[in-house]
């Protein structure tokens, strides 16, 4: 898991580990059912120590209360640094690897934080592909039938426009949800 996307998380809220995870989990349907439990909290330990999340801890009124106790629980709240990295990753475009499911956590979170429109995001990541799929397109035609070269970029351009209509249907998405709320 990335850790931007669990800064993302933390944009819309101070949230406990097993907050972050659930909004994962719901956020990720089935995909998230496989995501290992310990794996938000070994995220936001390179976090804290990156100084891009702090944490902290309640009062703790009555000093009988146990350490496992709920309320004593840490609470991951984002840094001016860790705020600055979020806004940095919601511009960036991921081609030539793409993560779906990041993708998709960056659309979410966007949306829940209040910090991007999901629709911009997927605009510019299309405009990418399509500025890609244009080269591949190109350098594919120069290239003489039956080459090495032609096989690894029919395979790139099918790449890319597998990309652009999987990109149609999140817009689509995003559009839905916008109009229905």
């Amino acid at each position: 898991m990335q850790q931007e996307v669990v800064l993302a998380l933390l944009a819309k809220e101070p949230s406990h580990g097993y907050q972050l995870r659930a909004r994962l989990r719901q956020a990720l349907g089935p995909v998230g059912e496989a995501m290992n439990a310990g794996q938000v909290y070994v995220v936001l330990t390179r976090l804290e120590k990156a100084g891009l999340v702090t944490t902290e801890r309640p009062e703790r009124p009555n000093p009988a209360k146990t350490a496992k106790d709920p309320a004593d629980r840490k609470t991951y709240v984002l840094t001016p640094q860790g705020q600055q990295r979020v806004a940095e990753w919601l511009t960036e475009v991921s081609w030539p690897k793409p993560d779906l499911a990041e993708f998709h956590l960056k659309l979410v979170a966007a949306a829940a934080a209040g910090l991007a429109d999901p629709l911009g995001i997927v605009d510019t990541q299309r405009r990418e592909l399509l500025r890609r799929l244009r080269e591949a397109q190109r350098a594919a035609m120069a290239e003489p039938d039956g080459s090495d070269a032609a096989l690894l970029l029919e395979g790139i351009v099918l790449r890319l426009q597998a990309d652009l209509r999987w990109l149609e249907a999140c817009e689509r998405s995003w559009t839905t949800r916008r109009s229905t709320s």
